[in-house]
């Protein structure tokens, strides 16, 4: 079958529904969701027959509310469509009900304290804007999951309530400047980055099976300083991983568009074109699921942890952001002349600001444990939030401060030197990889986010942040007599209070950071310092004022993200020993114990064994600073095993205290792998893993 014939075989989507559901029902179904009701009863019913008799003669026996809990991935709990017919056999049914509300443990999920363990009751509700699908043989219905007495305890449910609050914003300033839109969407395209590594090498290794990140490993003689890998020639056996995977995300309705090898040796890119915020949302944890399944179909280890390998880039998941209307209208398109384009200027701004003043939040919304490892090194951009606009936009609006005429230079052309090759236009702005939010041409890049986030949260505090400020802007403009000149001024004013956040620069540079503290840019350079700032006044305002998050389900969020990162550098913490103790400080002293005989049995022939005494010397010294820094982790862990209380004043001690001393153990831990002999060293090394044929 052609890629057209099988794209979205498996949802129930438009199509599909015109095709199963009668006209009226379709058109009721329609209305409801563009009016934003519930469903009635009969409705609900007449759709859920369709469903059902849809999934079965695809095969489907059971169903499931498939939601994001505060896990960062899905979950589903599976039932059957049988039911007893009273002669002994059944019939498969589905209702109206069952599609509409479903109902699951609570408290055994991450709730921050919105769930106690003798409280389990927790709801699923469909989310009809989302298609449902099929996936093997089980009907998976995209769910909100909220608690029995109301709060949301996934990451769908802050997601749509912020897809609402922007749509309102967005529609209030649109109507002042003549729209006639009735909707405004919020897009999103996750550009998905992955390792690849064999999966016998990866049943080898102790921490990539329990952390999905090495925690020990020499620097092999080659990472990716030639850059070979990049756009490189894709190995045989990744492009049938790659053309696997491809076919079954299409089957899903994904629409995946690009992929290629990445920088670092076994990494990968898999890039969707854009489509509505929750759906993407689905779509991307769609990809991530079917990525980790299909790699153990063809022998490999699929790895979304943010800095899996030292020496080497980490994953991150770039967010492209965009806003359009029913109309058809991209709301972030300069179009031709865009320093007349009132409108796009209108919410370039409000972005501005909205990022300006709340770029803490943008911070949050992207902090792990691992992802702090990744932000500020050679492949992503540092934790401070700044905005990249290029050349172009940035002189448009300092026109505009400055009162003055903005002259376009036209478009410019690159000459390639290629006498065969014809001349091609020239963006009019370059890419800036160390920028944390950069504009592309007609959207916002949001590169901070690791590979393994769910892009509900940061989509979520985006979407919050530009509608508040374009309510602020409504606010403005609703009242003034002269609609054009009070918009030039707001423009203006937005500008030179929020230049600040306006960096075109190279973030990585030593520099940035003290200019940066004199713009008075927030730096918070890792989770423990970022996450209790969730629950500033002003964040609370902003979330409650949309009702988006409650204060409470603000700080639930902040006690399950710190529980989080505790547990994930106290499982790390407790890897590295156990490696240790088990494996390395073993294979050390077999090493050393052969060695040692060989120097024995030279010097008893009158040989000269300078090499095997020196290197006995060598390992001798690392082995006991190894052991060394092993007990002091040894001790330092300990806090950890107790029942976590005190969140912020833990996460604290992991940072500060608990990762230098895993630091400190691994330094020599490494030093002795380039030293003792390969047979003998208990894992496969860097280059093993990284360099697979």
């Amino acid at each position: 079958m052609s890629i057209p014939e099988i794209f979205g075989i498996d949802v129930f989507n438009e199509s599909v529904m015109q095709e199963r559901l009668s006209s009226d029902v379709y058109k009721a179904f329609k209305k409801t969701i563009e009016e934003g009701k519930h469903l009635g009863q009969s409705l609900a019913d007449a759709i859920a027959v369709a469903m059902k008799d849809w999934a079965v003669e695809k095969g489907a026996t059971h169903f499931t509310h498939w939601f994001q809990p505060m896990t960062g991935i899905t979950a589903e709990k599976h039932d059957s469509f049988i039911s007893p017919s009273g002669d002994g056999h059944v019939i498969m049914e589905f209702s109206g009900k069952e599609l509409i509300k479903g109902e699951t443990d609570a408290s055994s999920f991450p709730s921050g304290g919105l769930r106690a363990t003798f409280e389990a009751r927790g709801y699923t509700a469909w989310d009809p804007t989302s298609y449902a699908f099929i996936k093997g043989n089980i009907l998976c219905i995209p769910t909100a999951f909220c608690s029995y007495s109301g709060e949301a305890l996934d990451k769908r449910t802050p997601l749509l309530r912020s897809m609402e609050a922007i749509n309102k914003s967005a529609l209030r300033v649109l109507k002042i400047l003549g729209s006639d839109a009735a909707h405004v969407t919020p897009n999103i395209g996750a550009e998905q980055e992955y390792f690849l590594i064999d999966r016998e090498m990866y049943s080898k290794r102790k921490d990539l099976i329990y952390t999905a990140r090495s925690l020990y490993g020499a620097k092999p003689p080659k990472t990716q300083e030639l850059d070979d890998h990049y756009f490189g020639t894709v190995k045989t056996r990744v492009a049938a991983y790659m053309a696997d995977l491809d076919e079954q995300l299409w089957k899903l309705g994904v629409l995946a568009k690009t992929k290629h090898n990445e920088v670092a040796p076994c990494q990968h890119e898999l890039a969707p074109i854009f489509s509505v915020a929750n759906v993407a949302t689905d779509h991307n944890q769609l990809t991530m699921e079917l990525m980790k399944r299909t790699a153990r179909r063809h022998g490999f280890k699929c790895l979304l942890t943010e800095k899996p390998f030292e020496h080497v880039n980490g994953s991150g998941k770039h967010i492209n952001w965009s806003l359009s209307t029913d109309t058809g209208v991209n709301l972030l398109n300069p179009g031709k002349t865009p320093a007349e384009n009132a409108q796009f200027l209108t919410f370039l701004v409000a972005v501005i600001k909205g990022v300006n003043k709340y770029q803490d939040l943008l911070r949050i919304s992207v902090a792990s444990a691992n992802n702090d490892h990744r932000l500020g090194a050679s492949e992503a951009p540092p934790s401070i939030i700044s905005i990249f606009l290029g050349d172009e936009l940035t002189a448009i609006l300092d026109s505009i401060v400055k009162g003055e005429v903005y002259h376009a230079t036209g478009k410019q052309y690159m000459e390639v030197g290629v006498d065969i090759l014809p001349n091609f236009k020239k963006d009019t702005t370059d890419r800036n990889r160390t920028s944390p939010f950069a504009f592309t041409g007609n959207k916002f890049e949001f590169r901070s986010p690791g590979s393994k986030l769910s892009v509900a949260g940061p989509t979520t505090f985006i979407n919050t942040i530009v509608a508040d400020v374009l309510d602020e802007f409504a606010d403005e403009l609703e009242g003034a007599e002269d609609v054009k000149e009070a918009l030039n001024k707001l423009i203006k004013r937005t500008i030179e209070e929020n230049s600040a956040i306006i960096f075109n620069g190279d973030g990585y540079s030593s520099d940035w950071v003290e200019e940066a503290k004199k713009r008075g840019l927030v730096n918070y350079p890792s989770t423990p310092d970022a996450l209790p700032h969730f629950a500033d006044k002003k964040n609370v305002e902003l979330f409650e004022r949309h009702n988006v998050y409650s204060e409470t389900e603000i700080r639930s969020r902040i006690e399950i993200l710190l529980e989080e990162y505790i547990k994930t550098i106290k499982i790390e913490a407790r890897t590295m020993l156990d490696m240790a103790n088990k494996d390395i400080f073993p294979a050390v002293s077999s090493y050393v114990k052969e060695l040692a005989q060989t120097a024995k049995l030279a010097g008893e022939c009158g040989v000269n064994a300078e090499y095997e005494n020196d290197m006995l010397r060598k390992l001798t010294d690392l082995t006991s600073k190894m052991y060394k820094a092993y007990n002091e982790l040894s001790e330092i862990e300990k806090p950890l095993e107790q029942p976590i209380t005190g969140c912020e004043k833990l996460a604290k001690y992991c940072h500060d205290t608990v990762i230098p001393a895993m630091k400190v153990l691994r330094e020599p831990a490494d030093e002795l792998e380039s030293l003792v002999g390969q047979k003998y060293w208990p894992y496969p090394t860097y280059g093993e893993l990284l360099f697979y044929v």
